[in-house]
């Protein structure tokens, strides 16, 4: 079995974290599958340590491209791929073989969303007809699943889920040895909150300042968190008009920092000093820094709605996220009560042992081996049936 992966968008926040480690956890299952990378040179970087299973084929065109249309088929049959895996919510219209489409979330599709009209239609018609195509769809938590069959009509049974995990980078690396270090070059000396991630209208950014500037009134007199800030590391604030009124209207202008995007390392520093990350999203598909914030040692705060409550269980505080004073009540209590704060800690640790890249490999080359099999139907030639890895 050859399989074609899509790694167009390896570089990307959330869809590349699923990339990256999803490849890195295949080449690691020691099965007979062949692989061939798909993406330009700049995704190659990303792969420079596979075996020799891997092999990789230069493609230029956008995704969703019309080029992309013709090209990537193309490419498929030059390659002799059997399958091709889209690890978003993507497909070319005549592949000429068997497509599996992982699916994160339905950001696009949200109230919130910032494809509205004409565009937004069109965006969900060829969804819709990915969808409809794909041999396979792999979901991230069963809250994808669900709003995957209720917005597309698609029935639950064919859809699989399959769970993200942390970055390898979070669980294998050490945190840096100059943490305290990184931290003064930012010139942070204060206890602060953290959010971390893209600053997209359905990540409910203006209602934490709101909650944050609350709080930090409650907290005037105390001795340490006095000089409580909040940090945001994510998008370039500037094309976020709510976000900024937000902030003039909670005269919060000296105690919010918008530090945008920042290093691996300098993000993993970040963490590992917050005193509480805080995450009160209205939508997610998965849900990734809250648990990049437990691995180290952080209490969180998350919404109670989407998949957050799925994916954090009784390890994060969860919180309204429409109410400002009942996120404001979050975080208080996180960063105040000592107790508390340790049960969230202890239980964050062992949260996030749950999530594996090997147990998510494991479930996706399975997804291969069932639609290579049933691709070729009970007389076609191809892998023994009798157990896809050696």
């Amino acid at each position: 079995m050859k399989v074609a992966i899509d790694v167009r968008r390896a570089g990307d926040y959330g869809v590349g974290t699923y990339i990256r480690n999803i490849v890195q956890g295949l080449s690691r299952l020691g099965t007979s599958t062949r692989y061939v990378l798909i993406g330009r040179a700049a995704e190659r970087t990303h792969f420079e340590s596979l075996p020799a299973e891997f092999e990789w084929a230069e493609h230029r065109s956008a995704p969703r491209s019309l080029q992309d249309q013709w090209e990537m088929p193309y490419v498929l049959r030059q390659r002799r791929a059997d399958l091709l895996h889209v690890p978003w919510l993507y497909a070319p219209w005549h592949a000429g073989r068997p497509v599996v489409i992982t699916v994160h979330d339905l950001t696009e599709w949200t109230d919130t969303a910032r494809e509205q009209g004409a565009q937004r239609a069109v965006s969900r018609r060829l969804a819709r007809r990915a969808l409809a195509r794909a041999a396979r769809v792999l979901a991230v938590s069963q809250t994808t699943q669900r709003e995957v069959a209720r917005v597309f009509a698609l029935p639950e049974d064919r859809i699989r889920v399959v769970y993200n995990a942390l970055d390898e980078r979070f669980v294998l690396e050490p945190p840096p040895g100059d943490s305290a270090r990184i931290l003064e070059r930012h010139a942070v000396h204060y206890p602060y909150v953290l959010y971390a991630g893209s600053v997209q209208p359905q990540k409910n950014l203006p209602r934490l300042v709101e909650a944050f500037a609350v709080v930090k009134s409650e907290l005037a007199d105390h001795a340490e968190l006095s000089r409580l800030k909040l940090i945001v590391i994510g998008d370039d604030v500037a094309r976020h008009q709510a976000l900024r009124r937000a902030v003039v209207k909670t005269r919060m202008q000296e105690e919010v920092r918008f530090l945008g995007f920042v290093p691996h390392g300098v993000l993993r520093a970040f963490y590992a000093h917050a005193r509480v990350f805080a995450f009160p999203s209205l939508y997610e598909g998965f849900g990734l820094p809250p648990l990049e914030a437990m691995a180290h040692g952080t209490p969180v705060v998350v919404s109670n709605v989407s998949s957050l409550a799925e994916v954090c269980g009784q390890a994060a505080l969860a919180v309204h996220p429409e109410n400002v004073f009942d996120i404001a009540r979050g975080l208080r209590a996180a960063l105040t009560d000592d107790s508390m704060r340790r049960e969230l800690i202890a239980r964050g640790r062992e949260r996030i042992q749950r999530f594996s890249w090997r147990s998510a490999a494991l479930a996706v080359h399975q997804a291969y081996w069932e639609v290579a099999e049933n691709s070729r139907g009970p007389s076609g030639a191809g892998p023994s049936k009798s157990s896809p890895t050696r």
